[in-house]
């Protein structure tokens, strides 16, 4: 198979790509043309069916795997398909693991290291509803394929796992190192923080927002959703759940980055810096992803990390 960025101008390729996105349209001249965004694991690729009445063009559709024949052009300085011959290709001739983009990291392995931090939680109300959700095979499926973002940090499959975990591992070092931190609680919600993008977020290849989440978004989810579960725990103190429930409200930190509330808790404090670390870590791995060691080049702004950044020197 050839990926997406190893294409290059001036070639000819048939492959099968996955259609993350097709819309009609029309050149200024009124011709019919159809727009089409191609994905791989390794990115996306702009293409056009300049003539979608053709013989070997057949009918498609976004979130389709489809057989492509087409030529590497460039416009404006990126590389761009014109197709020439498409058809469908059933999704049980293709490999998702080759169309999406995964994590580089063992799901799971992940998923058993976050359920040893799960069984080091000692209080029996917050083990007790940590393991309704993880010991479910289902939850436990569609949590380790599930983004934790539509776009800008771990926005891959297996990206939920990776971030609550790394998330976690921040918390139970925050606990270490401030013994004054009620560790369960914490650890507890580290690991429930983002649940609610289990329903936010569609599953891939789509990875779009649901209506619950355009209309509640991941954050208000995640506390009704963990709420639901509370209340099916015989005596789980109601003070406990309120606090359970007020962190992963607050995770966010401030009002103007979507928490219903500030953190009025030191563990919700703590959770809000471990969530912001690991996602402004995961921002810049990503964006200097693909570009060499050797490359001092500023790579522009940055609206998450609010400033233009470069790769660091290296020292012989």
């Amino acid at each position: 198979m050839r990926y997406i960025e190893t294409l290059r101008e001036g070639e000819r390729i048939n492959e099968v790509y996955l259609c993350k996105f097709k819309q009609a349209a029309l050149t200024k001249a009124g011709k019919p043309y159809d727009n089409v965004i191609l994905q791989d694991k390794t990115g996306t690729l702009d293409a056009k069916i300049w003539d979608p009445g053709s013989v070997g063009i057949d009918e498609f559709d976004s979130l389709d795997y489809v057989a492509v024949t087409g030529d590497i052009t460039s416009f404006q300085g990126n590389l761009q398909l014109s197709i020439k011959r498409a058809r469908k290709v059933p999704e049980e001739e293709c490999n998702p693991k080759d169309y999406l983009p995964t994590t580089d990291k063992d799901v799971d392995e992940m998923y058993g290291e976050l359920m040893e931090y799960i069984g080091s939680v000692h209080n029996p109300y917050l083990n007790q509803v940590l393991h309704k959700f993880f010991d479910n095979e289902t939850f436990a499926k569609a949590f380790k394929f599930h983004s934790a973002a539509k776009s800008v940090h771990h926005g891959f499959v297996g990206g939920l796992l990776e971030h609550t975990l790394s998330v976690t591992k921040n918390c139970d070092y925050f606990a270490q190192n401030y013994p004054f931190l009620n560790r369960d609680l914490l650890i507890t919600a580290a690991i429930f923080h983002d649940i609610g993008k289990l329903k936010e977020l569609s599953t891939f290849p789509a990875n779009d927002y649901t209506d619950a989440g355009q209309l509640l978004g991941h954050i208000m989810i995640g506390a009704e959703w963990v709420g639901e579960a509370i209340r099916e725990v015989d005596g789980f103190p109601n003070v406990l759940a309120n606090e359970l429930k007020h962190c992963i409200l607050a995770h966010h930190g401030e009002l103007e980055y979507g928490s219903p509330k500030k953190p009025a808790l030191v563990e919700a404090l703590a959770l809000s810096f471990a969530d912001n670390l690991d996602a402004k870590m995961e921002t810049v791995k990503e964006m200097l992803a693909g570009v060499p060691e050797n490359n001092l080049e500023w790579q522009g702004y940055s609206r998450l990390l609010e400033s233009n950044i470069r790769r660091t020197s290296t020292s012989e």
